[in-house]
């Protein structure tokens, strides 16, 4: 037996937490949890801290805030300082690219995150394949900053369920 267990949460770099942290809760219905360093303490710009963190020497951390998503992983949203700091990645950068968050209505989301300042890649699509099924829908958007969302749905059971027993995770 595993002693994993799962995602307890994903870390994302935001340009502004307090932005950030109000599209998340408007358009996925986060909540705070806790922050674990703030703006009012002085930023962490030490050897140790950019050592630790893989991050370059002109780096400094300005806050960190945990939220919590109705199920799942958490978001752990960070703030830097960082002269020159570079924008977002997209889906055909090397690396992490995506979240992929499982909705029950994916055009209900898709309105809220847009209502919130997020914006459609496309109108949502059939998942194909593997993963294809009456109302199996996803959805690119993008953060006002500019990272990316998957909105996922899959009601249907789906083709790959027919040959394994092993299971995605679902609600």
């Amino acid at each position: 037996m595993h002693n994993i267990h799962g995602i307890d949460h994903v870390g994302i770099t935001v340009p502004d937490i307090e932005q950030a942290t109000q599209f998340f809760i408007e358009a996925l219905a986060a909540e705070v949890l806790y922050d674990t360093f703030t703006k009012n303490e002085p930023k962490r710009d030490s050897t140790e801290t950019q050592v630790r963190l893989g991050i370059p020497s002109n780096t400094a951390q300005r806050a960190i805030r945990m939220l919590k998503l109705p199920n799942g992983p958490g978001l752990e949203l960070f703030e830097y300082e960082k002269p020159h700091q570079s924008g977002p990645v997209d889906p055909a950068d090397i690396g992490w690219t995506h979240i992929a968050i499982y909705v029950e209505n994916i055009y209900k989301v898709l309105k809220q995150v847009e209502i919130a300042g997020g914006k459609r890649q496309a109108d949502p699509q059939p998942l194909g394949g593997i993963e294809k099924g009456a109302n199996n829908l996803f959805c690119y958007v993008k953060t006002p900053w500019g990272s990316t969302i998957e909105l996922i749905s899959y009601p249907s059971p789906q083709p790959y369920q027919s040959i394994t027993n092993k299971r995605k995770w679902q609600v």
